[in-house]
């Protein structure tokens, strides 16, 4: 999170939610990349004031790339074992939970977007798994960003992204577990709330 650049392209994917849609399941892993990041681009750079991103950029952002994030994957694996012991009902208010953290944490910086470019590399597959390296440039700086995606039973869907190396899920389960260790879960989910609360109101 200290490069600019890490933070807008990694919040080009941030803003969707997951949802059941019909898709076409053997599309390309790297056509889902592509089609997200193109298609979020387009919405940026279409804004009529380029120093905000207002709710109805974030409405296209969404249609966009609706049912191509997997927030409840990613949501499992940054919690950790206490996902373990929620029921079905709880489950999904965490995964809804942790899909606002991301929207605004990462998507209010979408409003610095300023022309960065992309370039995707060839796909590498491994069983149902699929790895989509892509090169961010903003002309002075290349930023290697790779999408980790899964086949599900709606197309393939993003469950993790590895800015540099580092692991977006592997980052959120570094810090949920330092606030379980002060926190009980009920804890933890308030703060998140109370977290994502003053970042609507920071816009």
């Amino acid at each position: 999170m200290k490069h600019s650049l890490f933070g807008i392209m990694l919040s080009l994917v941030l803003l969707l939610p997951f949802s059941a849609v019909a898709a076409d399941e053997f599309q390309d892993p790297k056509a889902v990349v592509q089609t997200i990041v193109s298609g979020i681009i387009d919405v940026l750079e279409q804004r009529e004031d380029k120093t905000k991103l207002v709710e109805a950029d974030r409405e296209k952002i969404r249609h966009i790339v609706n049912g191509r994030f997997d927030y409840a994957a990613m949501a499992k694996r940054s919690l950790g074992e206490p996902w373990m012991h929620l029921d079905e009902a709880e489950k999904a208010h965490f995964t809804d939970v942790f899909r606002q953290l991301l929207e605004y944490s990462y998507g209010n910086r979408l409003k610095d977007y300023k022309g960065e470019t992309v370039q995707y590399r060839d796909v590498e597959y491994r069983g149902s798994k699929a790895r989509v390296l892509t090169i961010v440039s903003d002309g002075t700086k290349d930023i290697p960003v790779e999408y980790r995606l899964h086949k599900t039973d709606h197309g393939w869907s993003v469950y993790d992204i590895r800015i540099e190396g580092a692991s977006l899920v592997r980052t959120f389960y570094q810090d949920f577990q330092a606030q379980l260790a002060k926190l009980n879960y009920q804890q933890l989910v308030k703060a998140l709330e109370e977290k994502i609360a003053r970042m609507k109101e920071e816009g």
